[in-house]
């Protein structure tokens, strides 16, 4: 089992920047990425950025050069920092960890809710 604690969360106005934290314990071995997703009111989940255990990244189209996904593997901790923030990013952003012999995002934390007002 691998557990996610998410911290970092927060309200801010638009144009403001917040970085997110999601610290791993457990069986961290097997996994082979973090991810960060997505839900806002009345809409799917949505991947937004990931990491793979190689260092490769990707992201939504919607975040692009806003945000940045990175880790600190001595703390098992993934950050993703979010800048220039816009009223649509408002959201509850899950942090989750892709298990290996699944390939499949297995572990969820709980989330924290990220509210950002024009």
């Amino acid at each position: 089992q691998v557990q996610l604690q998410e911290s970092g969360g927060g309200s801010v106005q638009a144009g403001d920047s917040l970085r997110l934290s999601c610290a791993a314990s457990g069986r961290t071995f097997s996994i082979n990425a973090i991810g960060w997703y997505r839900q806002a009111p009345g809409k799917q989940r949505e991947l937004v950025a990931a990491i793979s255990s190689g260092g490769s990244t990707n992201y939504a189209d919607s975040v692009k050069g806003r945000f940045t996904i990175s880790r600190d593997n001595a703390k098992n901790t993934v950050y993703l920092q979010m800048n220039s923030l816009k009223p649509e990013d408002t959201a509850v952003y899950y942090c989750a960890a892709r298990r290996a012999v699944t390939n499949n995002y297995d572990y969820w934390g709980q989330g924290t809710q990220v509210t950002v007002s024009s």
